[in-house]
């Protein structure tokens, strides 16, 4: 099946890094090119005939707007994904004027890239595998949860399985869990992150008292608590989105 393909147009070379190692993690999509000037963005963009390109619109020698029009020029039909740390809706009506999908401020969270990707082309390209992924994920994750006594029926289950899928998806998050995993995880449900952060670490708590700390140590294969000690809520999710990671690899 077809990859998504994209090329990365930006002159930060730690972000396209970052980018680029990402989505290598994640199976259907391939960092083809990356570009630190907007002369060799086109270039690069004609030559790889990306699905997506991740464009920053603050680049050396030209902008985004000149790498958009050139690109279509040249007969492009890649999709842009426009990055810019310059706030307001009027740039970023002007950034949407000028060819781009999508607008994103920076600094962005990963998870929420692959989301935009995903509407642009996900529907297109691998979107059995990308179902099968997912569902294979949540049974995982569900079966470590009935081993370890957390209940269905209580907020945190959700919010906790949402946090470690979204580990899964972007390792790093889990050292923004603040900032960025509980507030990720509360604007999916419609409530706020503080609410999410006692929830999660209700259902955790609940798991300990239910005393089946012998589960999670041969869930794990080794001894990772004993009776006396309790994870922090990013300690389990980290712990739980690991072992995912491993088994997936």
């Amino acid at each position: 099946m077809k990859e998504v393909t994209i090329v990365i147009v930006d002159d930060d070379p730690d972000f396209s890094a970052s980018v680029k190692m990402f989505f290598a993690g994640e199976r259907g999509y391939s960092v083809a090119a990356v570009a630190r000037t907007g002369k060799d963005g086109v270039e690069a963009i004609l030559r790889v005939e990306p699905d997506v390109v991740l464009l920053d619109m603050i680049l050396p020698e030209t902008d985004g707007f000149e790498v958009m029009s050139g690109a279509r020029l040249g007969g492009s039909r890649a999709k842009f994904i426009a990055l810019s740390a310059i706030p307001g809706d009027e740039y970023a009506a002007r950034a949407i004027r000028g060819g781009a999908s999508h607008y994103m401020l920076k600094p962005i969270s990963f998870l929420s890239l692959k989301n935009r990707i995903d509407e642009l082309v996900g529907g297109e390209i691998l979107p059995t595998v990308r179902l099968q992924q997912n569902r294979m994920l949540d049974e995982r994750i569900t079966n470590i949860f009935i081993s370890v006594g957390i209940p269905a029926h209580i907020k945190g289950y959700q919010f906790l399985r949402e946090a470690i899928k979204m580990a899964v998806a972007c390792p790093e998050i889990i050292n923004s869990i603040t900032k960025r995993l509980y507030p990720e995880v509360a604007g999916r449900f419609d409530t706020s992150a503080s609410k999410v952060e006692r929830a999660i670490r209700h259902a955790i708590e609940v798991a300990w008292n239910k005393g089946k700390i012998e589960n999670i140590n041969q869930i794990f294969g080794v001894k990772v608590y004993s009776g006396n000690e309790k994870p922090t809520n990013g300690e389990f999710i980290a712990l739980v989105a690991d072992k995912m990671l491993i088994e997936c690899a």
